[in-house]
């Protein structure tokens, strides 16, 4: 009997056949090493938008009760008090000297901790929670230099300045020793 299909693969085929195999079963290299990636609450600041890691934010309130400190830092806009707390506010805009829009019922408290610190940040609004990847982040551009790149982690392709938490609450020029003689 004359066969006349396909004849037996050569021991040499089968294995050119077998590594075919094995690199199409293995997941594709995006699958094998996660990016790394922070997860952040973007709010607006003045015209910027900007974000901070979300293991700082405690919670999100509402501005109310705000009660100014006299012969404090204008960065100090003033204590709030969270459910029994007292907790000192301060605003960004001017800690970077970012123009000053007002204070409006919009305007909304971020409180943060971390380095035994607890305090608010003034967000104008605040937009949301998501992720970022980290080799996605740019450093600042020269346009941002009055913020200072110390206080930077980056910033995102779509112009979303990630704040460096970790060295603002390390920062001494955040702390107040203040005293009043009388």
């Amino acid at each position: 009997m004359n066969r006349t299909g396909p004849t037996p693969p050569q021991p040499e085929a089968l294995q050119i056949l077998r590594a075919r195999a094995q690199a199409l079963a293995r997941p594709p290299e995006s699958e094998l090493a996660p990016q790394a990636s922070v997860e952040v609450l973007e709010f607006r600041l003045a015209t910027e938008r900007y974000a901070i890691e979300t293991h700082y934010v405690r919670e999100v309130q509402p501005l109310k009760n705000l009660t100014t400190l006299p012969c404090t830092p204008p960065f100090v806009l003033g204590i709030v008090n969270v459910r029994g707390r007292i907790v000192p506010v301060l605003d960004l805009r001017k800690f970077f000297d970012l123009p000053e829009q007002g204070l409006t019922d919009l305007h909304r408290v971020i409180l943060v901790g971390g380095n035994d610190l607890e305090f608010g940040l003034l967000a104008d609004m605040r937009v949301g929670v998501r992720s970022i990847a980290l080799d996605s982040l740019q450093p600042a551009p020269a346009t941002l230099s009055e913020i200072g790149a110390g206080y930077l982690m980056g910033v995102a392709a779509e112009g979303l300045v990630v704040l460096d938490m970790a060295r603002i609450l390390a920062d001494p020029a955040i702390l107040v020793h203040e005293e009043v003689k009388s």
